[in-house]
């Protein structure tokens, strides 16, 4: 039988701008420092360690972990695009799960350059090659940014389906940057109106530039451990992941010729699927959600896949005001990659950080009334997504 597994310890720096930020070791530490202080315990009580980046050199997991100690622990280096930080507590959870361990460190930073992503290593076949060969089959290709093209391209067609507007996605980043306001570790905190975010510079479909996440940089940890080590260490409210699963890209992510589908929705379904029947907990019992918002688009298709609402219907909610305060889900009340920023590495773990607050009921400002029950979604084209549920 499995273990339940339990979160002790979360921590974030502030994320910022490219270039701006300190060396990728110093964040880590920063937030793994605040992970363990939160946790209430030292570090040698850690079995050990996953640790995600995705721009890094080889073993940077190691150099990060080693300023918070040289204990000869294992020590795992994680690469899975921007599902990268979900993808190590992912592990972490599973080595406690299994028995392997009884308390890990899931550690998560990034460093980014300037600008849109784009490939590293030209010399070889690129990962995305079956995702770039939707797009020129299913639609234009243009100068902009390709993940601009893939989750644009996903966005007009749902607006081609089901009749969504340019409004409708435009009020999400309005939305994503209200909740930022009280988002003490966001990089933009400056509301927005629908008239400048349709007024920006546009990018693919619906998209413009303020409705996509921008590149940053920042850290993110959390500590999970055993039934057992929480109540030896007399851990008090520790959050229990309820579910989590990963999954990754189906034959219908190429073979449907369809631009939602390959950005990942039918992922999303199937491991969100998976976490309902391991909780035993469904959409109607979650009060608080963070989401892989990494342009309006995918929020939108994301309340579908993980059942919010019918397909074709997430344009609803949002003119209805369901996924804000007041509605039936808070989503995104750190302000969501839109507004918080996406350091790939850390994004993932910034979630968990955010929803165990929430379940704490610590969130000061942002806090959701009766949170109970939270659930993550962090995807990462290639592709992985990761969906976990936690309850207090």
């Amino acid at each position: 039988m499995s273990r339940k597994v339990y979160v002790i310890g979360v921590g974030m720096t502030d994320f910022v701008k490219p270039g701006t930020s300190k060396e990728y070791n110093v964040m880590a530490k920063e937030a793994g420092e605040m992970a363990l202080k939160d946790a209430g315990i030292d570090y040698t009580e850690i079995d050990q360690a996953a640790v995600g980046y995705v721009y890094g050199e080889s073993t940077s997991g190691e150099r990060a972990v080693y300023e918070l100690g040289l204990t000869g622990i294992p020590i795992y280096n994680v690469n899975n695009n921007c599902s990268t930080g979900s993808t190590a507590l992912f592990l972490a959870k599973q080595l406690v799960e299994g028995g392997i361990a009884e308390c890990v460190l899931a550690l998560g930073f990034e460093k980014m350059a300037k600008g849109a992503l784009g490939a590293t290593f030209t010399d070889r076949l690129p990962p995305m090659d079956k995702h770039m060969k939707v797009i020129f089959d299913c639609q234009e290709f243009t100068s902009a940014p390709p993940t601009a093209q893939l989750f644009g391209g996903a966005g007009r067609e749902h607006q081609e389906k089901y009749g969504t507007s340019n409004e409708t996605f435009a009020k999400i980043s309005v939305k994503n940057r209200a909740h930022a306001t009280n988002s003490p570790h966001a990089l933009f905190r400056d509301k927005l109106t629908v008239e400048e975010v349709l007024a920006a510079p546009h990018q693919y479909g619906p998209i413009t530039r303020l409705q996509c996440c921008p590149p940053t940089c920042g850290a993110a940890a959390a500590i999970v451990c055993s039934e057992e080590f929480a109540k030896k260490h007399g851990i008090k409210k520790p959050i229990e992941i309820a579910g989590m699963s990963m999954a990754t890209d189906l034959p219908s992510s190429f073979d449907d010729k369809s631009m939602i589908k390959v950005v990942g929705y039918d992922m999303t379904k199937k491991a969100a699927k998976e976490v309902y029947e391991q909780a035993g907990l469904g959409p109607e019992d979650i009060q608080v959600i963070e989401l892989h918002d990494c342009f309006t688009s995918n929020e939108l298709i994301t309340y579908e896949a993980l059942g919010l609402c019918a397909e074709g219907e997430g344009g609803k909610l949002v003119e209805d005001e369901q996924t804000t305060y007041g509605g039936k889900w808070v989503v995104n009340p750190s302000g969501g990659l839109l507004s918080k920023g996406h350091p790939l590495g850390a994004t993932g773990l910034a979630q968990c950080t955010e929803l165990v607050q929430q379940l704490r009921d610590s969130s000061e400002t942002k806090q959701v009334e009766g949170a109970k029950v939270a659930l993550q979604h962090n995807l990462g084209l290639g592709g992985a997504c990761v969906v976990a549920m936690y309850k207090a």
